[in-house]
This record gives C-alpha cells, structure tokens and sequence, in this order.
C-alpha cells in the first residue's frame, strides 16, 4: 500500500458528487451479540437458477460457541444457512421457520472449530426480498442433560412432551430412552403421534454431550410418523431422544424392537462393472428405499472411483466400511453428466466396503451399471512461475479430483505471510480455484469461484500461513466443463502495513491493484487511530470514484483483524459516516475500503470527535449496533 500523507482537515463537499452504486455482493462482516436491519433488494445477490436472494454476513466463531442466528421479517418468507468460510457449497445448518410465530426463522449452531463463519439471510425461494432485522447472539450454557429413562427391545412407551422437558441445541423439547446393544445389533425404532411431528434420534451420551448417529423424521410410504432402521456400530448404551421437527408439544407412542437382518452384499472387484436393476421386488435399506448392496475389499492409500448411470432415474451412491457400518461418502450427481452419481476417494484403511446403490427418490425404479475402478495417483504439479502467464486445457485425460472435477495443478515455494493471488480465465467454462499445502492429499486452504467480477473468471488472493511449498488447482466448476484456460500466479508481497491517523486529522489516499485485499476482492487502506473509552466519533469517508465503505475493528498480535462496526451508505448514496463510542481504551484499525471488488481511486477519510449535538447519519445497507 502507498501510504497517503495526512492532511489538516479538508473540506469534503467538494468530493460528494455522483459516485456510481456498487451492485457487487461480498460478505459483511458481523459481531456476535450485534444485530443489523438490511433489506434484499434487487441489487443483491442471488442463488442459481434464480431460487432465491440473499444477503452474507461474516463473523468468528469459537469451537464450542453456543450460537443463536434470528431473522425477522415482514415482506419475505425467512431462511437462514451457516457455512464454514471458504466452502459455501454445504450449509452446515440451516432453518426455515424455527422462531416457531410463522415465517421468522431461528438458527441454532455450535461450531465444531475455531474459524470464521458466514450467515446467509436469505429468501426461502423467489426473489422477491424487502425489509429484515438479523441478529446474532451467544446462548447460554446448556443444562446438565437428565438421566433417560430405561427401555428394553420389544417393549413400547407412551409419553409426553411439556415445556418442563429438556430443551435441544436446535430448539424442541424431548424425552430420553435408553438402551444396551452389542456390536452389530439391528433395532427399529418407531415414534407416532397425532399431537406433533415426531423426530426420532439415536446417538450416544460423550459426557454431557449427545452425540447424534441417526434420525428419522418421515417413515418411507408417506405420513408423518417415523421410522428408524438403525445398526449399532460398537458396543455400549445408546440414547433415544423422542422429539418433534417443530417446538410443539403432545402425546406420542415410542417402540423399540429387533430389525430384520440386512440384505445380503453381492460382491464386487475394484476393476468390474456390473449391470443391475431396481424394481417392487427389490430390497430395501434401512430409511426404506429401495437399493442394491455390493461389497469390495480395499487397501490403504488406494484411490478408487465408483460411478453409478442410469437413464431411468436420478442415481445416488453411499460408501460405508464394512466393520462398523460408518460413512465414507455419499453422492448425488458427481459424475457431472446430470443425474448420475460418482465417488472418488483415497481409502485411509485396509478392509471391506460396503457400496449401496439406489435412487434419490424412494421410488426409483430401472435398470443401471455400477462401475469400481482404481485411479492412477496425479502426476506432480507443474512448478509456477511468479508473474507468467500460462495456458492450459482441461480435457478427459486430465487428472480428477475425488470431487470428479479435472484439474491441473501448480506449485510454487512460499513464505509465511506473503500475500499471492492466482487468476484463471476462461471462455470455454466456469472458473474455479482451489489452493492447498503440497503433500499426498490435497486439502484446499481457501478456494474461488467468480472473484475476479468480469463475469465467470477466478481471482484467488491468499496470505500464506506457513513457509513451504503450496498447490494451485485450476479447474471448472462444474465437472462436466472442460476446455482451454489461461493462468497466472502474482505475488504480491506481505500484507501492507497499517499508515497511523490522529483524532481531528483527514487522511487522502488512492486503492490501486497494489492496496490490501479482503476475503471479497475488495481494495482497503488500513489505518490506527487510538481512543479512549466512551469516546464519541464520527467517521467519515467520500470519493467520487467507487462505493465508499467503512470498516472499523480491532487486529490481535497475529494479524488476524476482527471487525466491530461497519457502514455503507451513512453520508450519502455512495459515501459512507458511521457514529461510534469506543468501548475502551486503546488502538483500533479502520479500513477505508470500497463496498465491491475490484474498484479502486482516490478518497478521503476523516476521524473526529461527534458534535456535541449527537446528530446521527442516515442507516447504510446494513449498519451494526449492539442489543
């Protein structure tokens, strides 16, 4: 960053003009404990296919952290989703209506790991949005869970669920059963009720903990009841937990008995393709569709491929081991040929598997082929030059990914924190970059998909966390896309450095292509400025050149930066003023930064004292306040 030179106080009219309104979407970030008021508009982003609008909020999270996500709103149907920064292809929780008044939603979540997370507010589907108020908070301590009640096999209860019931992580009340099996055991276990819609879930107590193996929400057939086939994988007491998929309350039936034993496994070689069928006479697993079972032996660090095709109906495959009924994989349309299925995977132990192949719906009925094969291990990656742009072509005998994704791969030695960025184009398909550690098994650090804003192309900006060498997958999307592609790896050296900015005093400063970047591809200068508690300030920042946004935070001794206020739009159309009262004394950091990516030029950011009037700017897109 080319550090601007601080000024005396400058008059900013003269920079409030026409500046265009950025339409890009990025993450904004979020503090847990705060809550924000936003609106879906047509100017946000949206899924695929147009099935629905959103809007994404960054925050940290702890391991452990009991959280409670809350989205109100008025002119839409609520949806909310949390995924793990850097992999938004699988929401790691979701809720549609679990505030329980209509159609609020309510998201209960407890990261498994410190990182940072996103929460998506979104439309249940369609794109029609309007007003709604997000909030964030951190639940309480649960209660020691109560001793459950003892069943035996064969035997069947009657209970009650009241609002003096234990309470779930995700909301509910349940009752607990518990129950003694030996490895291998197979129970089924039924839950009616005309009062709610029953949930069975079966796990095991890891002291106050209740660690979830199965559940069952909707026995196969139709109905609302449930039905659980469930095999117990070790020896020891399992927990029955009878509850509802909503937070009513009322009667219902619990019974716990022996299951038939499970169809027998047809045997199959890695290298062999088989050809099957599914009818009314098929055999049935344990949710009740209908499916075929083979069973394989493999050995450690074996890669294999499985697909699975038909023309009749939409296939799906799962990969269990054999000793302890345990999932590997699981997959709907991996072989990226539209409905057919495909998993590839490393396997991590010696022994057999066990292969279910089936429809995706509960009905499915026809005839497919299943195909086990090993694949060669990928050829070393191609060593990447700093600064040289490369060409390139995805095509069949490219390698493939466990994911079914062709790729080629780029390695380049790097230092602990030094910032790199990689750009992969591409007017054949959808670009997609992946960037991980080299070793055996590839595991992407940080990933990109339409970065770079000009449509479908990649831009992948990530500060190295470690010295060694690192791994640059370029790819499609999508793993039917294949064709040709140009890519280039820049580095662009450590992160700059923070400029310093006094209480009163006016900062002038240009974004260009060298300036900080965050997670979204936006351009930032970053500043400290020191404060005393309970101080009032007024941030102000204008430019006629981009969408002014302000972020202001603090930055820990590793560097990591963790936001505590934002705004948008506070001043004007384009121009952003956030009122703030610092909650102690010491140094803070505020990125000047510009509300989408790529936009760069010429701003002015000021910091003072609020008058002593109190006059508050107008709310911004989404302006963060404390509850």
């Amino acid at each position: 960053m080319s550090r601007p030179s601080l000024a005396a106080a400058v008059s900013l009219i003269a920079l409030i003009g026409a500046a265009g309104h950025a339409l890009a979407q990025e993450a904004q970030p979020l503090r847990i404990g705060a809550s924000v008021s936003g609106a879906l508009t047509d100017g946000d982003a949206k899924a695929a296919d147009d099935e629905y609008r959103y809007d994404d909020y960054r925050f940290q999270a702890r391991a452990g952290q009991r959280l409670e996500a809350v989205l109100r709103s008025d002119a839409f149907d609520a949806y909310l989703a949390i995924y793990a920064d850097g992999a938004m292809d699988e929401a790691l929780a979701e809720d549609d209506d679990g505030l329980g008044d209509g159609t609020n939603a309510r998201l209960r979540f407890t990261p498994e790991r410190d990182g940072v997370y996103v929460l998506r507010a979104r439309t249940l589907s369609g794109l029609d949005g309007g007003d709604y108020r997000l909030s964030l908070q951190e639940r309480p301590p649960a209660p020691r869970a109560p001793r459950p009640t003892g069943i035996r096999v064969g035997a069947s209860v009657s209970g009650e669920l009241t609002d003096r019931d234990p309470e779930q992580e995700d909301g509910g009340r349940y009752d607990a059963y518990a129950f003694r099996a030996a490895a291998g055991d197979r129970f089924v276990v039924t839950l009616d009720s005309s009062d709610i819609d029953p949930l069975v879930r079966v796990g095991r107590m890891n002291g106050p903990d209740f660690t979830e193996l199965a559940n069952n929400d909707d026995a196969a057939g139709g109905g609302l009841n449930s039905r659980l086939t469930f095999t117990a994988p070790s020896a020891g007491e399992y927990v029955i937990r009878a509850t509802g998929v909503d937070e009513r309350l009322g009667r219902y039936e619990l019974g716990l008995a022996e299951a038939p034993p499970a169809p027998p496994s047809k045997p199959i070689a890695v290298g062999d393709e088989v050809k099957g069928e599914l009818g009314a006479d098929s055999a049935t697993n344990d949710d009740g569709q209908r499916a075929d079972t083979y069973r394989f032996t493999g050995t450690a660090g074996q890669r294999i491929a499985i697909e699975m095709k038909s023309s009749d109906f939409d296939a799906y495959l799962t990969l269990r081991r054999a000793s302890d009924g345990s999932m590997v994989a699981e997959d709907d349309d991996g072989a990226g040929s539209g409905t057919d299925a495909r998993i590839g995977r490393t396997l991590d132990a010696a022994g057999d598997y066990i292969i279910e192949a089936r429809g995706f719906s509960d009905e499915a009925e026809g005839d497919y082929t299943l195909k086990v094969t090993e694949t060669a291990p990928p050829p070393p990656p191609t060593p990447a030059v700093f600064g040289q742009a490369v060409e390139g072509e995805i095509s069949d005998t490219s390698p493939q990914g466990d994911d079914g994704k062709h790729y080629h791969a780029y390695t380049f030695a790097g230092t602990k924190g030094q910032r790199v960025q990689a750009i992969l184009r591409s007017g054949d398909f959808d670009a997609y970059l992946e960037i991980g550690k080299a070793g055996d098994a590839f595991e992407a650090l940080a990933s990109d998909d339409d970065g770079l804003s000009e449509g479908t192309d990649s831009r992948l900006t990530f500060t190295l966390p470690d010295d060694g060498d690192y791994v640059v997958r370029a790819m499609p999307l999508s793993a039917e896309e294949k064709g040709l592609y140009s890519f280039e790896l820049s580095d662009r050296g450590p992160e700059p450095k923070a400029g310093s900015l006094l209480v009163g005093s006016t900062v002038r400063g240009v974004l260009k292509d060298a300036s900080a970047l965050t997670d979204e591809g936006a351009y930032f200068d970053a500043y400290r400025f020191q404060a005393k508690k309970d101080e009032k300030l007024r941030l102000t920042m204008v430019s006629n050149a981009f969408d002014s946004f302000i972020d202001l935070g603090r930055q820990d001794d590793d560097g990591d930066f963790s936001s505590l206020a934002t705004d948008d739009d506070g001043l004007s159309d384009a121009h952003a003023k956030l009122d703030w009262t610092a909650p102690d004394d010491g140094w803070y950091l505020v990125r000047a930064r510009a509300y989408g990516p790529n936009q760069t030029g010429a701003y002015a950011l000021t910091v003072e004292r609020q008058p002593a009037t109190g006059a508050r700017g107008g709310e911004g897109r989404s302006q963060t306040s404390s509850e």
